[in-house]
């Protein structure tokens, strides 16, 4: 209202200094800040309504814009028989459909039905009703618009009872409005891509533009005129023949549609597994599938169909098929074998076969799965479902040590017989790190961390910092190690200078 507002004022100093002070048009715009054009459209216009200067007092600047800028007639509704403007919107989302072919076919069942232009301008009307979302044309099987909820679900720790936010990925078809979600551990490029493989395979086939938001997982660079996508992101896309259209930054209207998705499965998914509990991704996901078909079988208000049905009318056989082969995301990582036959991607921890200890692998790591691989083998060493739990290990039986082999070297005994040297305290953060593990191993690199400590802080330095980590009950390297940090250096109890008879004092050069 305020540029308007502004337009009106421009008009009437316009129209001043043309016929008052008789300047040329292309000084008026100068003048005004306004395009010689613009300045023209206003004489002409005022002109042709018999209007000149001065304007008469009585004329608002809202009956000046109304005389100038008149609204054009509405056609009138007369009694002949109107279309079905919802299935005119249907049809029109088909390939080839034009409004002026289903105005013939409108006049072939009603002779003395509306023309052409009255018939387009009811259309245009009856669209300007609709909310938001649906007033925009979506031609069957073209767009699917992803992204995630903004509430997140939760999963619980059977050990523990510890819970883990987990998010929910949306896909939503831009005609029938048919819905994919699934919860993921995050919002990792894993994730992001898996979720799309997914989405695709239940939709049985492949739209020809996905619009996503501007997530960093899939837009590398959210530029208005040429947005760069993430190069796996640029992979998935030329793998499944599609497109990827970034919505433009703060430009809502480009994805009302998932964001009306977004919040539907929020409100007729999530909201109904509030106060249900599951302890895996895979339990959960199950819940979600089934409240998913219930979401996509319930009719929509507005339509009277639901989204199945019109997803199996009109996207479905307008999808293109699926590749012979999903897409597979996967990352590769050189690792060295430690001390407790684990290997460590992503801060968690996957066991080897123990003979391996010291050895060089090659860790192959998809969305769902951890390949590790010796050399030049062909077969892996070993196979982990991939966890996203920080800081924990995945451990084979398989490849822990038989009858000590690999303990002759590393052991519990050998651990805390260091500690002892060390001090007290020492020694008993080293026992309980060792018994906090399901399997001792498990606990061998924080030890080794720990110990190593000692190499360049004093023992009495080391094991203070280990009382207080006893006190604190952190029992982690790097919780030690931010200890040791803070501790004062001025204490002599505490100093990192080792004691000796032949060191020089202070007031030895006094």
């Amino acid at each position: 209202m305020a540029q308007e507002r502004l337009s009106m004022r421009k008009i009437r100093e316009i129209m001043r200094l043309y016929y008052e002070k008789q300047l040329s048009q292309r000084t008026i715009a100068q003048v005004c800040r306004v395009s010689h054009s613009t300045v023209k459209e206003y004489v002409s216009r005022a002109s042709a309504v018999g209007l000149s200067w001065p304007l008469p007092e009585e004329l608002s600047e809202e009956q000046l814009y109304g005389r100038l800028y008149p609204e054009k007639e509405k056609p009138v509704v007369t009694g002949r028989a109107l279309p079905d403007w919802q299935q005119v919107k249907q049809e029109l989302s088909r390939k080839h459909v034009t409004l002026r072919l289903l105005w013939t076919e409108y006049r072939e069942g009603e002779p003395d039905g509306y023309g052409y232009s009255q018939f387009c301008e009811l259309y245009r009307q009856w669209k300007k009703s609709l909310d938001v979302p649906m007033r925009q044309d979506y031609k069957a099987g073209e767009k699917v618009f992803v992204d995630y909820t903004g509430d997140r679900l939760s999963i619980t720790n059977p050990e523990t009872g510890e819970t883990q936010p987990v998010e929910v990925f949306v896909g939503v078809l831009g005609y029938s409005s048919y819905t994919y979600a699934e919860a993921q551990p995050s919002q990792s490029r894993e994730n992001w891509i898996g979720g799309h493989v997914r989405m695709l395979q239940f939709f049985g086939g492949v739209p020809e533009v996905v619009v996503p938001d501007n997530l960093k997982s899939g837009v590398k660079d959210p530029c208005y005129y040429d947005p760069e996508l993430n190069p796996v992101y640029q992979e998935l896309a030329e793998h499944y023949a599609l497109v990827v259209l970034p919505a433009r930054v703060r430009k809502p209207r480009d994805k009302a549609k998932v964001e009306t998705g977004v919040q539907v499965v929020e409100r007729w998914i999530m909201a109904r597994l509030r106060h249900d509990t599951f302890f895996s991704l895979a339990d959960l996901n199950r819940r979600i599938q089934e409240l998913l078909r219930e979401l996509n079988d319930r009719s929509m208000a507005h339509l009277g169909q639901s989204r199945r049905e019109l997803f199996e009318a009109i996207d479905r056989p307008a999808l293109n098929p699926l590749p012979q082969k999903p897409y597979e995301f996967a990352q590769t990582k050189i690792a060295r074998v430690s001390i407790d036959y684990h290997v460590e991607y992503d801060k968690h921890f996957y066991s080897v076969p123990n003979r391996l200890i010291h050895e060089e692998v090659r860790l192959r790591v998809t969305e769902h799965l951890v390949e590790i691989y010796h050399k030049s083998q062909r077969d892996p060493v070993a196979v982990h479902p991939r966890s996203y739990a920080t800081g924990r290990h995945t451990t084979c039986k398989e490849h822990m040590p038989l009858n000590h082999q690999r303990r002759q070297e590393w052991s519990p005994e050998r651990f805390l017989k260091w500690a002892e040297q060390v001090g007290p305290n020492a020694k008993n953060l080293i026992q309980m790190a060792l018994a906090r593990r399901k399997h001792p191993e498990q606990a061998y690199r924080t030890c080794l961390g720990i110990l190593n400590l000692s190499k360049k802080h004093s023992p009495e330095r080391l094991d203070e910092a280990c009382r207080q980590a006893l006190a604190a009950k952190v029992f982690a390297y790097g919780d030690v190690k931010d200890i040791l940090d803070q501790l004062p250096s001025a204490d002599p109890a505490l100093s990192s200078t080792p004691t000796h008879p032949n060191l020089r004092g202070g007031g030895y050069y006094q």
